[in-house]
């Protein structure tokens, strides 16, 4: 029952984890015209959680299986993430995870936190997600759909900040969302790193322009 009170915080909109500076490219795909309504916010949402699991849950299982194997899956995602706006918001969220929970949790996650910092990591989000999860004693099923619905979350909650969609309509597609989270999560949730893949291509090349934007809300 302790693991269930802490994925309940940890999934809770206050939890001071800096996610909601970032629009995983929700942003970039609007001033790009991608996505202009609901209609296309669920195309948006569809392929980003696609996205998320294939490119982002095998690095969050790795992990919490085998905490030690930490460096090696870090420096596979900073090769993987050849994309700089993703790299760098991949970097921000996970030292802003790992120092949060460390604040919050110091007895199972500040050896964590020294240990990365001593082995010279660069921080990325999903494999730190993984290890942090384990420390804290999570269940690997129970980390892996946190994992998705902070992803979801974080999208939709941009999408309200942004004027695409309002509160209410924004939990009702998280809501008509189940299913495929389901989904991607029974296709996704035991692949290893070998099967990291990169489903959305377009998704990608959307996102790597947020800098060039000419007015930005968010970082990423």
């Amino acid at each position: 029952m302790g693991s269930t009170w802490k994925v309940l915080q940890l999934a809770d909109s206050a939890f001071p984890t800096g996610g909601f500076a970032h629009s995983g490219g929700l942003e970039a795909a609007v001033q790009q015209g991608e996505v202009r309504g609901a209609a296309e916010l669920r195309r948006f949402v569809r392929e980003l959680l696609w996205q998320a699991g294939h490119g982002g849950l095998p690095l969050v299982g790795a992990a919490h299986r085998e905490p030690s194997s930490l460096p090696v899956l870090d420096a596979r995602t900073e090769a993987f993430l050849s994309n700089h706006v993703a790299n760098r918001a991949s970097r921000t969220q996970g030292r802003a995870f790992l120092d949060t929970c460390a604040r919050i949790f110091p007895g199972p996650v500040t050896p964590l936190r020294e240990a990365a910092r001593a082995d010279g990591l660069r921080f990325h989000h999903a494999p730190l997600f993984g290890a942090v999860l384990r420390a804290l004693d999570v269940a690997l099923p129970d980390a892996q759909q946190l994992f998705l619905s902070l992803t979801l979350r974080g999208t939709l909650s941009a999408a309200v900040r942004l004027g695409i969609v309002g509160t209410h309509e924004s939990h009702q597609l998280q809501h008509q969302a189940t299913p495929l989270l389901d989904a991607v999560l029974e296709q996704c949730a035991g692949l290893g790193v070998d099967a990291l893949a990169q489903p959305s291509p377009l998704l990608d090349l959307l996102s790597s322009t947020h800098d060039r934007l000419y007015s930005r809300l968010f970082l990423s």
